[in-house]
């Protein structure tokens, strides 16, 4: 659905990094990327977010909206801490960077190029 998708809560703007619809799920997938290590607040701007998204954007149609954080890095202990109450569907995923894509996936994603491109465009704005 895009990057950057605003959302406008009260007087402030807030804005999800990359905003995706599962067509099989029917259900909006919220995409938070971060440049460093997993941090407890992550867990709960994912959950205003995916708070907002049920509420003004999500149809009737649809299922309660996934929240996904993608973090360069996560101690496993600290995630389940943060995750334990949260009432929203979320997870926490650690990216790593490589030059080859597995030969598996090749005919279902783009190339580590693209991939690698559009990930560094991104978190390049992000810095910004």
């Amino acid at each position: 659905m895009g990057n950057q998708f605003k959302l406008e809560v009260g007087s402030e703007n807030f804005y999800i990094d990359i905003l995706l619809f599962h067509r099989r799920l029917k259900a909006l997938v919220a995409l938070e990327l971060k440049t460093g290590s997993f941090k407890p607040e992550y867990a709960g701007k994912m959950s205003f977010y995916l708070t907002v998204l049920n509420e003004k954007v999500k149809t009737e149609e649809e299922v309660a909206s996934i929240g996904i954080i993608i973090c360069k890095d996560k101690d496993r202990t600290i995630v389940e801490y943060a995750l334990k109450d949260k009432s929203h569907p979320m997870g926490v995923a650690s990216y790593r960077v490589t030059s080859e894509l597995p030969q598996a996936l090749k005919e279902y994603l783009p190339s580590a190029e693209v991939i690698t491109g559009s990930v560094s465009h991104i978190l390049d704005v992000l810095a910004k």
